[in-house]
């Protein structure tokens, strides 16, 4: 049986569309590792303010990846909502040749079709979950019909594989049972590898969503703001969709227009290129499971400050870079300045691509869930 290659469906609550072009990619990421060694399909649904049909479907085939996205219209009606997307699911799923497995990302509301075809297509499922609202005092905001629903979601998977172990923790807590084997985000290790050259100028940089209440973005230009009164010659490369929305807020700290760039959303190539070009990476958020640039920072040999929050410290050596209380200014502070100053006892930029390449790589990720699949069909 471990030599049969498998048919895998991807359902994924989150996935890149012409709607929200990067929403998702970590997923992307994962089904690409799959595809090296199995078929793999993907069924997505989401809305499309834009179109005035209900139902529209796309059919590509992206990186080997079969592709099927259904593109639905915005409606206030819930029971015409629950339709429309009932509806569409079946049209892709009539696009789908017979598979062996789904793969679900996302466990709510999604899973409900893997339920449906658990029950009645006789197809076993496997859960991804990334979602941070699961964790305290996010999970607060859950409703009673959804933690209902997605009890029994959990109790039918066949594997559930948070990125952390900590989000495996924040679940459990909600009363999710299952059986929770932790796979880690991929890191596309042909892309992110290290530069040897040395940088003239201290270059720090920090790739994010933006979002200040997750990120704590203010809270890092306050750091770039006390950075300046050091005296120090560096750069800060802020780079993130509508990252120029703090540049006003910059301006107000009164930091140095030369010494911070901001830079909009970017492909993958270039943020790999912008790391590389790098001497530190910093990401200062109130929360999170298993951020991929820290992942991607190492793989690059660039090493990393981080606040100690979620499911970061699980993969993170000593020797690659340092971890901090959250909020922490001060102490981000020094530790910027111990890496400037070459204070800090630092791996090299191969160990810490062989580390990344060991255990987030496509061919890791994919061995990791192969295993599962054929522990799955086992059964």
């Amino acid at each position: 049986m471990n030599q049969k290659k498998l048919h895998v469906l991807f359902i994924c609550g989150w996935y890149p569309s012409r709607v929200l072009p990067t929403n998702g990619d970590f997923i992307e990421r994962h089904a690409q590792a799959v595809a090296k060694q199995h078929k793999v399909s993907v069924i997505h649904l989401i809305t499309d303010k834009k179109i005035k049909k209900d139902i529209e479907l796309s059919t590509k085939v992206i990186n080997e990846i079969e592709t099927h996205i259904a593109y639905l219209k915005e409606v206030k009606n819930p029971i015409k909502k629950i339709y429309l997307f009932h509806k569409a699911f079946s049209l892709l799923l009539k696009k789908v040749s017979v598979f062996d497995i789904v793969h679900l990302n996302e466990l709510f509301p999604f899973g409900i079709f893997s339920l449906y075809l658990k029950w009645f297509k006789k197809k076993p499922f496997i859960i991804s979950e990334h979602w941070t609202a699961y964790k305290h005092p996010l999970s607060n905001k859950i409703s009673f019909i959804q933690k209902t629903i997605s009890k029994i979601i959990a109790k039918n998977a066949s594997f559930i594989c948070p990125v952390s172990n900590d989000l495996a923790s924040s679940m459990q807590s909600l009363d999710l049972k299952g059986n929770y084997k932790r796979v880690p985000n991929v890191v596309n290790t042909n892309l992110f590898f290290p530069d040897h050259k040395k940088n003239e100028i201290f270059t720090i940089t920090h790739v994010s969503n933006m979002n200040d209440k997750h990120k704590n973005v203010k809270g890092l230009l306050h750091v770039i703001a006390k950075l300046e009164v050091e005296n120090i010659d560096f750069k800060f490369n802020i780079i993130g969709k509508n990252s120029i929305k703090y540049l006003k807020y910059a301006n107000k700290l009164g930091l140095d227009s030369k010494k911070i760039k901001f830079m909009n959303q970017i492909p993958h190539t270039e943020i790999a290129k912008e790391l590389r070009n790098s001497n530190l990476f910093v990401l200062f958020s109130n929360y999170e499971n298993l951020p991929c640039v820290i992942l991607e920072s190492f793989s690059c040999g660039l090493p990393v400050i981080s606040t100690n929050v979620g499911g970061i410290s699980e993969y993170f050596p000593d020797n690659f870079g340092k971890l901090i209380i959250k909020n922490d200014e001060e102490k981000l502070k020094e530790e910027i300045l111990n890496f400037y100053n070459k204070k800090n006892n630092v791996a090299t930029k191969d160990e810490m691509h062989t580390y990344v390449k060991s255990l987030f790589s496509e061919q890791a990720i994919a061995n990791n869930f192969t295993n599962l699949y054929y522990k799955t069909l086992s059964i």
